[in-house]
């Protein structure tokens, strides 16, 4: 065989693999809302459907084991819809653990089967036929589905279908059978095929690993349109297919009635005798409404945008630096541009959080099973979109919060009960937009932190002074640290102190911050402050002497200037009057050790993080700019106060700081004095469109500074 045909096999594959996944994750949510809706017929057909497209593209690309292990799980779910076998919690189970069987067998080829999967394997089909009294099939029975006509299936009004199916150049190189196709149709109901020979070129054209044939075929099935199509959901992009409702059935029946085998030899002879340089091509037309691109070449996209954006500053600056109108007009319109396809290439990276949010129904469900609670998980804003790569990174921070609140915050039915609440416990899985930041909660109506147990705790491991005074936020803030556990016990579940503290690391690796919310008795909230994207962000560009740094501009606040009179009114702390409010600022150039002397007029720049509000004084203002985030590599990985740095458009280099981590620092090493924040809900100033200097004079804000406040 040769390497183009290997290598189009194998991409067919991964194809497979792919759809398969998504199907099985559908599936995954269909049987956990059929546990909740057990007397739902058309939940319990989506999963017939579901299974029936596994298994039977699975025979077609050589997924043997899969069509033959999901075979069984087929007929179970054709007797439910019979109505013959009940819905119970034991077929859901198995149901689910089946899926996981199919997932592994996804990750394994035939040749690396693991003995003890097998026998896993076989022992859930064989609960999965004693519970829906299936009778176990001899090792000859056919894999695909039955070809008795579908009479099987039918369970209402016949409906005729007329299908059209011509395969691409390239589906049998991929490994495909369309004759399998054909076979999955005919499960469906009663089918008719007409062969057309019309491509079939000369024989010395005829390529052996091409097929030429294409099917006109009338299908009797009570089935719908979406049903035949999952027939070829893994060869709709290789082939032509159409499906249309049938007019009369005898007249429709009589057309595409079969052909004999001397009536196809016939027109196959005279096809190969004249070959018609005009005929019909069967290629797909390309006029798919969506497009599965590999991630890979979607991060090489965005990174190339990223560079342009990069080259775009540069012209900027050289064209501000020339007098001359056409270099200015071509920046600008370039500037226009490129700030549209950098708008396009972030949209094209958003993804809904529903995936993420669906998966896990299945954590909810087995760890109450596990557990012995009775929990509902509940979702919103499941459509909430974000940068792909955060989403990548979201999983494992919310698989640990939900297991905490499953085993720690969520009480047992006779508690509950004793207490006044339903025994079955909440919780609620949310997303929605902030500003630039989407906030991610977790919460539960469980019996909340006790905010005494955490102290003591702390305490015995000398996280604290035993005279310590706490404020309940500092004291929430502990259950962050490495190995902090208020479990009295190790369970399976958790109780080894490593959840919340690889919640907080993964989230700050994101450039995001965590929130906890808690009221003893009624439950807890756990919220995620998350960017919209990893990759261009919207920054703030500052000087400190020689050196430039980019603040996000959605933590930034406002600015304020800051003068030695200022200085000498505060008694040398770092404090300056905003409005009647006292607001802590970090010098940069003291606390980067920048020898440098500051400016008369310096400048305060007041960001939001999650330590409270906070001052950064700089010695200017440069402006607005499109900040492409890069990585500061391995030999920097150590450095936690910058998320990143990028290219300016002189060519200099700038970190990109991370204000949480500078205000954190800050107070840990105590290099800038008596940091007090002001509470981290403090409100925002009422007029964002005015600033005021610390000797309480209000002033207008220049229009440079407006405009960043205003975005």
């Amino acid at each position: 065989m040769s390497q183009s045909v290997v290598s189009h096999a194998e991409q067919f594959k991964k194809s497979f693999r792919e759809e398969a996944r998504e199907i099985l994750a559908e599936l995954e949510s269909a049987l956990l809302a059929l546990n909740d809706d057990r007397g739902n017929a058309e939940v319990v057909g989506g999963i017939f459907r579901g299974l029936h497209t596994i298994k039977g593209s699975g025979a077609m690309f050589g997924f043997e084991r899969i069509a033959a292990f999901t075979h069984d799980l087929e007929t179970a779910f054709d007797t439910v819809r019979s109505g013959r076998t009940e819905v119970t919690p034991e077929l859901i189970d198995l149901s689910l653990a089946a899926l996981d069987q199919i997932k592994t067998l996804l990750h394994e080829d035939a040749s690396d089967a693991d003995p003890a999967d097998t026998a896993a394997g076989a022992s859930i089909l064989e609960r999965v036929r004693r519970l829906a009294g299936i009778e176990k099939e001899p090792e000859a029975a056919p894999k695909t589905a039955p070809v008795d006509g579908g009479a099987a299936l039918h369970r209402g009004p016949v409906r005729n279908w007329r299908i059209r199916f011509a395969p691409g150049p390239d589906l049998m190189r991929c490994g495909a059978n369309p004759s399998l196709l054909l076979r999955e149709l005919r499960g469906l109901g009663s089918l008719s095929v007409k062969a057309s020979l019309d491509a079939v070129p000369s024989l010395g054209e005829l390529d052996p690993e091409r097929c030429y044939v294409a099917w006109e075929m009338l299908l009797a099935a009570d089935t719908d349109r979406d049903t035949i199509r999952d027939v070829f959901i893994f060869v709709e992009d290789a082939c032509q297919l159409s499906i249309e409702p049938a007019g009369d059935p005898a007249l429709a029946a009589a057309e595409t009635a079969p052909l004999c085998q001397a009536d196809v030899a016939a027109r196959a002879l005279q096809e190969k005798r004249v070959a018609s340089p005009g005929r019909r091509s069967y290629d797909k037309p390309d006029n798919a409404s969506s497009l599965r691109v590999p991630a890979a070449k979607l991060d090489q996209f965005v990174d190339l945008v990223g560079e342009l954006v990069t080259v775009q500053a540069r012209l900027s600056e050289l064209a501000a630096r020339r007098d001359d109108s056409e270099v200015v007009a071509v920046s600008e319109e370039v500037e226009r541009l490129t700030a549209a396809l950098r708008e396009s290439s972030m949209n094209i990276r958003m993804m809904p959080v529903r995936g993420t949010f669906e998966k896990f129904r299945r954590l909810v469900h087995d760890l109450a099973r596990d557990l012995n609670k009775n929990v509902e998980l509940t979702i919103e804003g499941a459509d909430t979109e974000l940068d792909k790569t955060v989403i990548e990174q979201l999983g494992d921070p919310l698989m640990h919060l939900i297991r905490n609140s499953m085993d720690h915050g969520i009480e047992p039915a006779d508690l509950r009960l004793a207490s006044g609440k339903p025994p079955a416990a909440t919780i609620h899985l949310s997303a929605r937009h902030s500003g630039a930041s989407v906030l991610v909660a977790v919460e539960d109506d469980g019996r909340g932190i006790d905010s005494e147990a955490v102290r003591r705790r702390a305490v015995e491991r000398g996280l604290i002074a035993t005279d310590a005074r706490l404020t309940e936020r500092e004291i929430y803030a502990l259950l962050f640290q490495p190995g902090f556990s208020t479990a009295q016990q190790v369970t399976d579940v958790s109780g080894r102190g490593v959840g919340m503290d690889v919640v907080r690391q993964r989230v700050e690796s994101l450039r995001g911050a965590v929130e906890v919310a808690s009221r003893p008795g009624q439950g807890t909230s756990v919220t995620l402050r998350l960017p919209l994207t990893m990759a261009i962000i919207d920054g703030l560009l500052v000087a400190v002497g020689d050196a430039c740094f980019v603040l996000p501009m959605a933590s930034t606040l406002e600015c304020i200037e800051l003068t030695r009179e200022d200085i000498a009114r505060a008694n040398g702390k770092h404090i300056a009057n905003l409005r009647g409010e006292l607001v802590p600022y970090i010098r940069l150039r003291e606390h980067f050790r920048m020898p440098s002397s500051p400016p008369e007029i310096e400048q305060i720049m007041l960001v939001e993080t999650s330590e409270g509000r906070f001052g950064f004084v700089v010695d200017q203002v440069l402006g607005n700019c499109q900040t492409v985030i890069k990585s500061l590599g391995r030999f920097y990985r150590q450095v936690q106060i910058a998320s990143g740095a990028t290219i300016l458009g002189n060519g200099a280099v700038a970190l990109i700081l991370d204000p949480d981590r500078v205000v954190q620092e800050a107070v840990r090493t105590g290099r800038q004095g008596d940091l007090r924040p002001l509470g981290a809900h403090s409100e925002r100033p009422e007029n964002n469109n005015a600033f005021q200097s610390p000797s309480g004079q209000r002033q207008r804000r220049p229009e440079r500074r407006r405009e960043f406040a205003n975005q």
